[in-house]
């Protein structure tokens, strides 16, 4: 595939990056390891990629339903899989609870989805699914523990809400291909639902000394990079509150290497900065990833992007740096295609090519069109963001 030019503004490349499955420590789920590649005997080069808000809401599972006790989210995933498999390692936020059919499904405001919605997502890629978030406790301890209870089943790793004291210590360090990375999670709140006294291991809410405390026990370890997820921020606001900056300059002060940011269900900008004494000279956070599937179907929430950034470690002197950050951005569309009523996840550069996807109507593309530059505009133009570039497959053109 040949790379292309489509803005004057962009560097437009093509994600063609081999399929490798992680390992994880600590004794959690994941997948195995298919090769691991060293260049020059010395480089290795690893990618990550993250999406927002993993939402399901009713009509979501309406539209999944097959027959009265099976449903199948497969077909939402199926556009954009191949560029989730294209790095070593994605993850993402999990914004409901698979609490079980005899709860009663719901979508907003107390979550509670099918379980092949969380069968659908491991088939889709993911390695690691963050489970902190304001809606984890909307069907209580006993939703927070099956959700996790289907995740294990599914052979996904889980962080930020916990069965015990024991898993809540037990950090999330994962090895991709040599490079050891500590992912770690927190929550604002969770939506006035009331954490169990003594069982305050369900989750981890945003305290600084605690979060300092894991990332120094995560050094303690040798990790090579702290990675940290935090759901906060004023909901469908574009641009970080105070409070999301103070907590991210905090963060970083107490060597956090790269922050995602979750919760405003739109896209909020990118920011590059100077780590505080870790291996990783040079760090990011994006303060928001905005939606990446949910029946939110306004502008900026029915939309957002796939993140892929890129961290190279050179094995002679034990140096890491960010090489590339990178994204392609997408919009989900709902509607009838010729296999029925569908939610499906399209990149959103397809709306430049009428012969792609054609069960699109013209106000799809209009919409899709508008989210795509809607999402240019976000991640460009806050600030300086050296290596941002933006993925995109050559047949969208």
């Amino acid at each position: 595939m040949d790379k292309h030019y489509i803005s004057p503004i962009l560097l437009i490349i093509l994600i063609s990056l081999s399929v490798l499955f992680i390992p994880g420590e600590n004794n959690h789920l994941s997948r195995k390891v298919n090769s691991i590649s060293v260049e020059n005997d010395s480089l290795i080069t690893i990618s990550i990629s993250v999406v927002g808000d993993v939402m399901c809401h009713s009509v979501q599972y309406t539209y999944a339903r097959v027959n009265a006790d099976s449903f199948n989210f497969a077909p939402v995933f199926s556009e954009v899989k191949k560029f989730l498999d294209s790095s070593d390692f994605l993850f993402g936020n999990l914004e409901t609870v698979t609490a079980g059919e005899k709860k009663g499904y719901s979508g907003y405001p107390l979550f509670n989805s099918p379980d092949a919605f969380i069968a659908a997502l491991k088939t889709a890629g993911f390695n690691l699914l963050t489970t902190a978030n304001n809606h984890a406790l909307d069907r209580g301890e006993a939703g927070v523990r099956r959700t996790i209870e289907q995740l294990t089943l599914n052979h996904l790793n889980y962080n930020g809400t916990y069965l015990s004291e024991e898993d809540m210590d037990s950090l999330r360090i994962f090895n991709i291909k040599g490079i050891r990375i500590a992912f770690l999670a927190y929550t604002y709140g969770t939506n006035g639902n009331p954490v169990p006294k003594g069982k305050e291991y369900l989750i981890n809410i945003i305290d600084t000394t605690k979060i300092r405390n894991d990332i120094n026990i995560a050094r303690d370890k040798g990790v090579d990079l702290v990675l940290v997820h935090f759901h906060f921020g004023e909901e469908y606001q574009h641009s970080p509150n105070i409070y999301q900056k103070e907590i991210v300059k905090k963060t970083v002060e107490d060597g956090a290497d790269i922050i995602i940011g979750g919760h405003t269900h739109v896209l909020q900008p990118i920011d590059i900065f100077k780590t505080n004494k870790t291996k990783l000279d040079t760090g990011f956070v994006i303060y928001s990833m905005g939606n990446f599937i949910s029946n939110q179907r306004w502008r900026y929430s029915d939309g957002g992007a796939i993140l892929t950034f890129s961290i190279s470690k050179d094995l002679r002197n034990d140096s890491l740096w960010l090489k590339d950050i990178e994204y392609l951005p997408i919009w989900v569309f709902k509607g009838t295609t010729p296999s029925g009523r569908k939610y499906i996840i399209l990149p959103s550069q397809s709306a430049f090519n009428d012969s792609l996807y054609t069960f699109l109507t013209r106000n799809d593309r209009k919409l899709e069109e508008q989210s795509f530059y809607d999402t240019q505009e976000i991640l460009t133009k806050y600030s300086q963001k050296p290596h941002l570039k933006e993925a995109i497959h050559d047949n969208f053109k």
